[in-house]
């Protein structure tokens, strides 16, 4: 039995949780979508909101590639090097949107949640990539905690998010523009 083949189990529910999490994603964004916006409402999505159905989707796809019937570690350590660097490279992304946006201002929780946990997951892939060219069975470990980071921080968020347009955006007053509409 590979290494690979041991960790079919924990992938399938890891790449199942997070299909089903991008999922439930759309369906919040499409019960939000009604609600009035403010300004600045699309640059706080881009920052806030579609890192988590990235961080989803790189999860569901590690561990697709995981599953896939691979008769050694290169074609995967490879893959998931590149992802890993990809994810470097859009949380530097992520973390200007954060700073430009005018719709919220990040506390540290927000930094911490959407910029260096998922930073340190795709270091972490990109690092045990690279490694399981050496040593296929303990990179492994490092994989699954990338996985595992990137589904608890976008579970995190997601909620973040939920909490935030339930709590603050709902109990706001509206807008002047908004109660003349509503006459």
């Amino acid at each position: 039995m590979t290494a690979l083949a041991e960790w079919e189990n924990f992938y399938v529910i890891v790449g199942s949780s997070a299909g089903a999490l991008i999922g439930l994603q759309f369906v919040v964004m499409a019960l939000v979508a009604s609600r009035p916006r403010g300004p600045g409402a699309a640059q706080a999505g881009a920052a806030f909101g579609t890192p988590n159905i990235v961080h989803f989707g790189c999860a569901l796809l590690l561990s697709a590639v995981l599953c896939a019937p691979w008769h050694g570690i290169g074609g995967p350590a490879i893959l998931l090097g590149l992802l890993g660097l990809h994810g470097v490279a859009y949380e530097i992304i992520v973390a200007r949107r954060m700073r430009n946006q005018t719709a919220y201002r990040p506390e540290f929780e927000d930094w911490l949640f959407h910029v260096l946990l998922p930073f340190a997951a795709y270091v972490v892939l990109a690092v045990s990539a690279y490694a399981a060219l050496a040593h296929a069975s303990q990179a492994l470990f490092g994989v699954a905690a990338a996985a595992l980071l990137l589904l608890f921080a976008g579970i995190h968020n997601a909620w973040d998010a939920v909490t935030y347009h339930i709590f603050v955006v709902s109990s706001e007053p509206p807008k002047t523009d908004e109660v003349t509409r509503a006459r």
